[in-house]
């Protein structure tokens, strides 16, 4: 990240003002598109609503995909333009914790785009990056994010997929794809689709589920705990909750 921000960490609005400076970064580098900076302030201002913190819920949803991802027979995290500006290394680590592969995947894709992800996450200490060959399909879709290595999403169990869009999220389950989704609107598409829906901030969610990987990385039985003990519905719940009486 280029180093023109100049927020004091005292600001009340630092952790803010940095996320959006991640973002129009991204831009800068050709990693995020324009649309990206619309998306990121809505996902600001749901996590406003819900307090800037990961509710109880939403770390409990963290463990769950954090299990899942360590039983999955083959795990893929789909990586777009805002999840790389914002937690490029820490996507890097979730997916060497986790033993997954990443994945770009674009909906206003372009080769330059993907190139200029694949090679960020690089930089930040990716060994292998998918998604440049795009040589499989999801069915029912007719957009650039249809477009999938067969040997990654095309192939996988088990998928994370932050930042979604909804048609590809009810695409992937009618696949048969376990998706854990990160998003901060309980209501949307890919949230009520989901497997496990992630209701928090990524630049919390993803370090979050890493630890929690970490932490059960040895321990079967705590990842089979960790998914009998959630349940999607009271996920959703409880963030919808949380928005509606500022809890």
């Amino acid at each position: 990240m280029s180093d023109e921000v100049d927020v004091p960490e005292s600001h009340p609005r630092y952790e803010s003002l940095l996320t959006r400076h991640r973002i129009e970064d991204g831009v800068d580098r050709g990693i995020t598109s324009r649309q990206g900076l619309i998306a990121q302030g809505r996902g600001e201002a749901y996590d406003y609503l819900l307090g800037e913190r990961t509710l109880e819920s939403a770390d409990r949803a963290e463990r769950a995909a954090a299990a899942y991802l360590l039983r999955a027979d083959h795990a893929v995290v789909s990586v777009n333009g805002n999840a790389a500006a914002l937690v490029p290394g820490e996507l890097v680590e979730l997916a060497e914790a986790t033993g997954a592969d990443l994945e770009v995947n674009l909906f206003n894709r372009t080769e330059e785009r993907i190139r200029a992800i694949a090679e960020y996450l690089r930089d930040h200490g990716a060994e292998e990056v998918l998604g440049l060959e795009a040589d499989g399909r999801i069915p029912g879709l007719d957009h650039e994010r249809a477009k999938v290595d067969a040997d990654g999403i095309g192939d996988a169990d088990v998928v994370l997929v932050p930042l979604e869009d909804g048609d590809r999220a009810e695409a992937l389950g009618e696949m048969g794809k376990t998706e854990l989704v990160v998003d901060l609107n309980p209501l949307s598409r890919s949230a009520q689709v989901a497997t496990v829906p992630i209701i928090d901030n990524i630049v919390r969610a993803i370090p979050n589920v890493t630890a929690h990987a970490r932490e059960m990385a040895d321990d079967p039985e705590a990842q089979r705990a960790a998914i009998e003990a959630f349940d999607a519905d009271e996920a959703l719940e409880a963030a919808e909750r949380a928005i509606r009486d500022g809890a």
